[in-house]
């Protein structure tokens, strides 16, 4: 079985669009694109680049495929392997792709399916329909969030529609000198509840 990983830049109300650029993802009327770039630093650079070089496969719904099909295959020298590696993506008006290692899915049954095949783990980046259906489902085994100082009102968020209840546990974290809160979370079991004080 793979792990399915989700990695995601969120504000502190939970936006994640178009966190890389202004024209990254404007849908809904957003206008706050590119809200990351105050908050880079040696530290945030360094977590980047050690994520970016771990060898894995990758899960996309189809509007962050269409962004980076049009970006990624010219650019892997600051992304090494995500032209090797090999995108999964949930859609049902898509079916190929000229970039190389592009494989379609049409539900959640082929994403199950994937989950329980042999191979690298799996990450998620943006997509933020395609997380919540992974949340809704618990097929999400852990989280690697960026939590940026800001607040952002409107915008695609992490965690709407409906995610089940679920437990994590922290196992690594990182604040850099900017304010990023960075924090690494395994799926833990169900909700646990008691009675605080006396």
């Amino acid at each position: 079985m793979r792990k399915i990983v989700v990695l995601s830049m969120i504000t502190l109300d939970g936006v994640m669009q178009a966190p890389g650029g202004p024209k990254e993802d404007t849908s809904g009327g957003f206008k706050y694109g590119g809200w990351t770039a105050p908050y880079g630093d040696e530290v945030y650079s360094e977590v980047v680049q050690k994520e970016l070089q771990q060898a894995a496969d990758y899960l996309l719904g189809r509007k962050t495929f269409e962004i980076w099909e049009g970006y990624w295959p010219d650019h892997a020298d600051f992304w090494p392997g995500i032209n090797d590696g090999t995108k999964y993506i949930l859609s049902k008006t898509r079916k190929k792709s000229d970039w190389k290692n592009s494989v379609f899915l049409k539900s959640l049954a082929d994403i199950k399916k994937l989950k329980n095949s042999k191979g690298s783990d799996i990450q998620v980046w943006g997509s933020s329909q395609l997380i919540q259906l992974l949340l809704k489902n618990d097929l999400v085994d852990e989280l690697r969030l960026k939590i940026h100082p800001l607040i952002l009102g409107k915008g695609k968020k992490l965690f709407e529609n409906g995610p089940i209840p679920a437990a994590f546990t922290l196992i690594e974290s990182t604040v850099t000198p900017s304010g990023v809160i960075i924090a690494y979370y395994n799926r833990a079991g169900k909700v646990q509840t008691g009675t605080v004080g006396a």
